[in-house]
């Protein structure tokens, strides 16, 4: 099982303008370092062999010359190199000049991409010197001095795909084309191609790096593509512009890499997922790959090889990184689930919500934002019923943290003491008390949704569900207990999350008193708190320890509902995630856990109440998630067990 993960590079260097011998040379070192750090696609800039601002010079017979010829210098150099390297320069075909980024493979040139879109406007003369390339191939030959002969298509709608890993498309662009309003990297992606490239030489102005980087993440998102942008730098001539060698890595949106904006040269890397497009793609009905059947297909193949990832995978991969956008992203979901609530509340008419509050994550989310859904509605928070239900497990700690927490915000707090209902239900049911098995701990959740519901039929009003995400892909609800509600506005929330909305919660509530109990919830073991107490009072029963921690729980369930991946992808990217906070067995433990209990208890995914959806991945069977209940897990299970 191959991962797809491939490296490639955006290389930049230093060059001497009208001088192809000299820029070869420079382009052959930056293409064995790459090649020695296991890139394979290495891109360098627009006219790279000659440089881009020889001007009048492109009409010069001798620079034309010089140019082919330093090309099959350069194949012939890079021969023993497994990278697909793609280098700009000037090409005459038929008395016209045009402007291409050759494509070259193992000694080899595969074929010369044109530039569709010759800007001359403001700093650009380019319609001086070069003709508009055209968008079907044709064939030219090239000839060498030594009596080298290679015939190639040349155009723009060329597809170079990889025999040895099929994922691997790539296609080109240069500079300009992606500046306009139909790009030939659309026509490329519908066709099939997963990896874009561009040769650029876009000089440097103020503000100008910000718009580029947009424009190529941009572009990445909307093609759900790789995008490989290598652009002049330094050497190129500053008599009226500076080119900065501002290159860009780009992947379905996000910014892989880049260097700085006004860097000179150098070489960036980045390591692309071609399995995350594909499975992008597929997931995508209107990702349209019907393609045209104007394009050619030139076949080339890689040695793959392991790759030791230089990748930022997050841990949290539904947790933003950066404070500010994960305090923004709180805000947003936050508001979703109030918006969510606050709909159902006004079309059923009910003035009431009823919560069961334990003093946990979960229950604590569920009660701030239906706070947030009253004040949306301009009614009282003493219309919410929040509602505390000590049984055999209750700490004092949770208890009080759920008590206080009610009266802090306005609720109305009503406490139901379940020990005698259940004691009594265990004699009606002939169970024994001292048997804390799973009837013991079931047949307190099943007795507090009975109070829940008949005090929200007693007072006109809505149960208000409390389970997250992270619980429904474990299963780990009590069937027709906490499992059940009439809205349940944390459906899609991971519990990775929740500990971030309600510390988000806690710092902008400006009540001092009330942060410091949200933060106590915090620290406080997630449990159901369905076993007694420990002597000294603390919690007995950690969730965690008994189905595993949430972080990697979470990190399991992002890549299998919203990628899809292979079991053994997502162990070898939760490695690398996680180096540093669980070893190899650990992960391979908990992730059997997870495949065992995310197969065998989709029964109970299969009748949630309604909720909303909150970010891409969900598990609504009327959404995202429509898997029958009795589906085999074996050919996850058996990859699990061979990692």
């Amino acid at each position: 099982m191959r991962d797809h993960f491939i490296r490639v590079a955006a290389a930049t260097p230093k060059i001497k303008v009208a001088d192809p011998s000299y820029n070869r040379e420079r382009i052959v070192e930056m293409a064995r370092e790459a090649d020695e750090k296991k890139a394979k696609i290495v891109v360098f800039p627009e006219l790279c062999l000659t440089g881009y601002t020889c001007s009048d010079l492109f009409l010069q017979t001798p620079m034309l010359d010089a140019a082919r010829e330093e090309l099959f210098c350069l194949a012939r150099a890079t021969d023993k190199l497994d990278a697909v390297i793609v280098v700009g320069l000037p090409i005459e075909r038929s008395s016209r000049l045009y402007n291409v980024a050759a494509v070259l493979h193992r000694g080899a040139v595969l074929g010369l991409i044109t530039k569709t879109f010759l800007p001359s406007y403001s700093e650009f003369y380019e319609g001086r010197h070069f003709s508009p390339g055209f968008a079907v191939p044709k064939k030219m030959t090239l000839a060498g001095r030594d009596g080298t002969v290679c015939t190639v298509p040349m155009g723009s709608r060329i597809l170079f795909r990889c025999q040895s890993l099929p994922e691997l498309v790539l296609a080109g662009e240069i500079c300009e084309d992606v500046w306009t309003p139909n790009p030939p990297s659309i026509g490329h992606a519908m066709a099939g191609a997963t990896v874009i490239v561009n040769a650029s030489a876009s000089d440097e102005t103020t503000g100008k790096g910000d718009y580029r980087r947009s424009l190529i993440q941009g572009q990445s998102a909307r093609l759900v593509c790789a995008y490989v942008y290598a652009n002049a730098g330094e050497g190129e001539s500053t008599q009226d512009l500076v080119f900065s060698g501002h290159n860009i890595i780009a992947e379905n949106g996000t910014l892989l890499s880049e260097s700085s904006s006004i860097g000179g040269h150098g070489i960036v890397y980045a390591d692309l997922d071609l399995d995350r497009i594909r499975s992008e793609r597929r997931r995508m009905g209107t990702f349209d790959l019907s393609g045209d059947d104007t394009y050619e297909e030139v076949l080339f193949d890689l040695t793959m090889e392991p790759l030791e990832l230089d990748r930022r995978i997050a841990s949290r991969p539904f947790v933003p990184g950066n404070r500010a956008d994960r305090e923004k992203r709180c805000e947003e979901i936050l508001s979703i689930q109030s918006m969510g609530l606050k709909k159902r509340l006004e079309h059923t008419g009910c003035r009431s919500a009823v919560i069961g509050i334990s003093g946990g994550l979960d229950s604590t989310l569920a009660l701030l934002v239906t706070a947030r859904a009253f004040d949306a509605l301009g009614l009282s928070r003493a219309g919410i019923r929040a509602v505390t239900m000590p049984c055999f497990g209750t700490t004092n700690r949770t208890y009080w943290n759920a008590c206080e927490m009610s009266r802090r915000l306005g609720a109305s707090l009503t406490e139901v003491d379940i020990r005698e209902a259940v004691l009594l239900h265990f004699r009606d049911i002939g169970h024994d008390p001292d048997a804390r098995d799973v009837t013991y701990e079931n047949g307190q959740a099943r007795e507090r949704t009975q109070v829940l519901m008949d005090l929200a039929n007693k007072t006109n009003g809505m149960v208000i569900g409390t389970g997250d995400m992270s619980e429904l892909a474990l299963g780990w609800a009590t069937y027709n207990g906490d499992h059940m509600s009439m809205y349940g506005v944390n459906c899609s929330v991971p519990k990775t999350l929740v500990r971030h909305l309600v510390r988000y919660y806690a710092d902008t509530c400006g009540d001092d008193a009330l942060r410091e109990i949200l933060l106590d919830v915090l620290d406080t073991p997630v449990s159901p708190e369905l076993l007694p107490p420990q002597e000294d009072g603390a919690i007995a029963q950690k969730t965690e320890d008994i189905v595993g921690p949430y972080e990697l729980h979470d990190f399991f369930l992002y890549y299998v509902l919203r990628f899809g991946y292979h079991p053994g992808k997502i162990f070898r990217m939760a490695k690398h995630a996680f180096a540093n906070e669980y070893d190899e067995e650990t992960i391979r433990k908990w992730m059997r856990t997870f495949y065992w209990r995310f197969f065998s208890q989709q029964f109970k995914r299969s009748c949630l109440p309604d909720g909303p959806k909150v970010g891409s991945v969900a598990v609504s069977p009327r959404g995202d998630l429509r898997m029958p209940s009795d589906a085999c897990a074996r050919l996850w299970m058996e990859e699990v067990g061979a990692l």
